[in-house]
């Protein structure tokens, strides 16, 4: 079932028009993230489902209702920011009624429901601390938990783990994980980081100038990119981008691309309609660049010489930049690699994984 549909919506500051003719359905229970760079209209979209921002074109529904006039307090929704925005001369527990005070909902209710959002977020023993004493992590429980305990129809959060530090952003992540699957609510999340897209998300919504570029599952968005740009954006480290040019082998056996002097074999199934010659960009993960006993699941064709520029050991995997024919790529390898600049080791790109984009759009070739 739809729960928040947008509709060709639009926003314009002045003549200044941020947000594109934007259309998309949200289903009942889904985790959306909306990410992108930053000024790509993610924020704005989601302050217009909020209602803390005028439509200037389209429609947005919320549970099947039309709220582009609604006020925000009536559109049945709970937004988290990113400064939490607590009152600091309340306790956690009074931050956390505070909507239902204004509500004029019944004490008993009131201490009900905090009780048992404080429970689903570990905050029980510090009801009756003010924010000053909390760490960052625990304000954030505190400001969702003054969404949670209003039930709402959907939840907003705009870039929730921002300030807080990289190992409590990832413990974080884990929990809004945790109390999605708890909480079974219509979440629409913003974020910048493409890792918060990558691992909270049912489906990503990637945005650029305030126009789509993607929807999908992380895996589908991260595997079939619509275009370079989103294969640039979502992953980390970055695909690597060639330009090259898509050749038929001399014997008629496959295909490859050529980029300078490097060679590099490309899956049957990949732009199988292109003629011999024609330019592409290619797009390569850094994890389809094989070296070390990953090279035997390669043909022996896929394989070639290379130079290591830069080695990063970084625990159970490492990052290599390394040049092949003078041409620069990326490896994202399982374990560590014991190489220093200056050596020369073999890699192997697999040719299921190689992307194919049309030079002049930049968009994927089916």
């Amino acid at each position: 079932m739809e729960k928040v549909s947008l509709n060709g919506i639009s926003k314009r500051f002045g003549d200044v028009r941020v947000i594109h003719d934007v259309s998309l359905s949200i289903r009942e229970n889904e985790f959306i993230v909306l990410v992108g760079p930053s000024g790509c209209g993610k924020s704005t979209i989601l302050r217009m489902i909020a209602g803390l921002e005028s439509v200037s074109g389209g429609e947005i529904r919320i549970g099947g209702r039309v709220v582009n006039d609604v006020p925000p307090k009536e559109r049945d929704v709970a937004m988290v920011f990113q400064n939490y925005a607590l009152y600091p001369h309340m306790t956690v527990g009074e931050n956390m009624g505070f909507s239902l005070k204004m509500q004029k909902r019944p004490g008993a209710e009131i201490e009900s429901k905090v009780q048992e959002a404080a429970a689903v977020l570990g905050l029980t023993e510090y009801l009756h601390r003010k924010p000053a004493a909390l760490s960052g992590g625990q304000r954030q429980r505190v400001a969702m938990g003054r969404a949670i305990v209003r039930k709402p129809q959907v939840f907003l959060f705009d870039e929730p783990l921002s300030n807080l530090d990289a190992q409590l952003r990832t413990q974080m992540r884990m929990e809004l994980k945790k109390l999605h699957l708890k909480l079974n609510t219509t979440t629409i999340y913003v974020t910048h980081d493409q890792v918060e897209a990558m691992t909270l998300a049912d489906r990503i919504v990637l945005l650029k100038d305030g126009h789509i570029q993607q929807v999908g599952a992380p895996v589908d968005v991260f595997e079939r990119p619509a275009n370079v740009f989103t294969g640039r954006f979502i992953g980390n480290p970055p695909m690597n981008v060639l330009q090259a040019v898509l050749h038929k082998d001399a014997d008629d056996a496959g295909r490859h691309v050529a980029a300078e002097g490097l060679r590099i074999a490309v899956a049957d199934t990949v732009g199988a309609a292109l003629p011999h010659g024609t330019p592409v960009t290619v797009g390569i993960r850094p994890d389809a660049v094989k070296t070390g006993d990953a090279l035997m699941h390669l043909p022996e064709h896929c394989h070639m010489d290379a130079r290591v520029e830069v080695a990063e050991i970084l625990g159970g995997q490492s990052l290599l930049e390394v040049s092949a024919a003078g041409v620069p790529l990326i490896a994202e390898v399982a374990g560590r690699v014991l190489v220093r600049p200056g050596d020369s080791i073999r890699i192997g790109v697999d040719p299921a994984r190689v992307l194919l984009f049309d030079a002049q759009t930049q968009n994927a070739v089916d």
